[in-house]
């Protein structure tokens, strides 16, 4: 509780003063500790005499109650000072106990932030108002479940988790979705990350490790290069240290590893080992880090990890909302273009098109069963050559009558009179980067509508 735990005995006199003037009265109330505290170590969800309220202080006033007085503690100190929004204030004693009671399941379950910018929602929606932004390696208050609706990923897919009721340290409550929360149980007040470590207080190199998300290698290339592939960013594959359950865990597209470590041990410079487990790591640079293991089969595996200077969150979202600028530089151009051999490509603002005249392409580039509708996808860039000669790429992913669509792969460019586009075949675009043109290209000029 930082400076409320650290009185002066001029304060403490104060309050033994208070105690006896006050001794003969009744309580103003009785509450439910919300945040545990650690002077003396009370737990989340013990109900508490209220004395009054400190409004100089920001604080309740509460009586010790005896089972959590040590044998140490002066014979004059019966108070304890609990911050404004770390308690549940009742007129009642059967009031608060009440409240106790339904609060009991998640009375001393934390969760730490691992990820940074993680919302704080003013209801349990992606749509709710953003009232707080948390900090990576932040600790929060898990308050009770609540009833949301379903979360969404960046790419449209729904997240595994559920909204929770929380609250801050500082006070601020509101929603949260537990996807990139990890929950933990304390009995007092947590202030930073919980689990077991080996003298981090003074192993800086260990603190690099502990206190970040560490990302695939491939993360920073795609980064570092401007060439994103979003499929493979939401998945969010990664190494966490795991302190707050002493669970460390590596999500990769190859698969996941979980590690139930006891402690963490220093065994070279910059080098330790997750005890109990294969899993050792070795900090190369302060943004890279190696991890080494053995799988279930025994076999032994290696990776790289790096830190990225945003969250994955910001960098999927900057990266959508530039391919939607895109999209959008194509339908302010048009929204309708017209060939006079391959008929009238039309743009919708929700990013889906129709074409009418496909039946005029090249035979075997799309099959019967395609109609000329579906949507534009802009997952796509260009390098070499291609980037010197066109604007961008994208792929028309066509429906289909029956069955699974089919997608064409263009590079484009946009003149004043309307829209160039040249066909990729699929086998020149590895990892979604076109990278040369066709032999002979195929080539499509559409003039904008007037």
């Amino acid at each position: 509780m930082g400076r409320l735990n650290k009185f002066s005995c001029l304060i403490f006199a104060v309050f033994v003063l208070f105690s006896l003037a006050a001794c003969s009265q009744k309580n103003a109330g009785w509450g439910v500790l919300l945040w545990g505290i650690d002077d003396p170590e009370i737990p989340s969800g013990t109900v508490l005499p209220v004395q009054i309220r400190s409004n100089i202080e920001q604080a309740w006033i509460t009586i010790i109650p005896d089972e959590y007085k040590d044998e140490n503690m002066p014979e004059d100190r019966q108070f304890a000072l609990v911050p404004l929004p770390h308690l549940e204030f009742f007129s009642s004693k059967q009031k608060a106990k009440k409240y106790a009671a339904a609060f009991a399941e998640y009375a001393v379950v934390y969760a730490e932030t691992m990820q940074d910018g993680l919302p704080i929602r003013d209801k349990p929606e992606n749509n709710g108002r953003r009232t707080y932004r948390l900090k990576e390696g932040e600790i929060i208050k898990i308050l009770e479940k609540a009833p949301g609706v379903e979360a969404i990923s960046t790419t449209g897919t729904p997240l595994e988790g559920d909204w929770f009721k929380v609250l801050t340290y500082s006070g601020s409550t509101g929603y949260c979705f537990s996807y990139r929360l990890r929950m933990f149980e304390h009995t007092a007040r947590p202030t930073g990350t919980a689990g077991a470590r080996t003298g981090t207080s003074e192993d800086k190199d260990l603190e690099l490790v502990l206190g970040r998300i560490w990302y695939p290698e491939s993360y920073g290339i795609m980064i570092n290069s401007g060439r994103l592939n979003l499929d493979i960013l939401s998945k969010n594959y990664s190494f966490m240290a795991g302190i707050s359950d002493n669970k460390a865990r590596i999500r990769l597209e190859k698969g996941e590893e979980e590690f139930s470590y006891r402690k963490i041990t220093k065994t070279a410079d910059r080098t330790w080992i997750f005890e109990g487990t294969p899993l050792v790591v070795t900090l190369r640079s302060e943004s890279t880090l190696e991890a080494r293991w053995e799988d279930s089969n025994k076999t032994s595996q290696s990776e790289t990890f790096v830190t990225l200077p945003v969250s994955v969150e910001n960098i999927v979202n900057q990266e959508k909302e530039k391919r939607q600028n895109k999209f959008q530089a194509l339908y302010n151009r048009g929204p309708g273009f017209n060939s006079a051999n391959y008929g009238t490509l039309s743009l919708k603002p929700n990013g889906s098109f129709a074409w009418d005249g496909i039946e005029t392409l090249p035979e075997g580039m799309l099959s019967d069963s395609i109609i000329g509708s579906g949507r534009v996808d802009m997952d796509y860039t260009l390098t070499g050559e291609m980037a010197d000669r066109y604007t961008g790429a994208m792929a028309l992913r066509f429906n289909a009558v029956s069955g699974s669509g089919a997608s064409l792969i263009f590079a484009y460019t946009l003149d004043n009179q309307g829209l160039r586009m040249e066909f990729i075949p699929r086998e020149y675009v590895p990892g979604r980067t076109v990278n040369r043109h066709a032999s002979p290209p195929f080539t499509i000029y559409f003039s904008t509508q007037n």
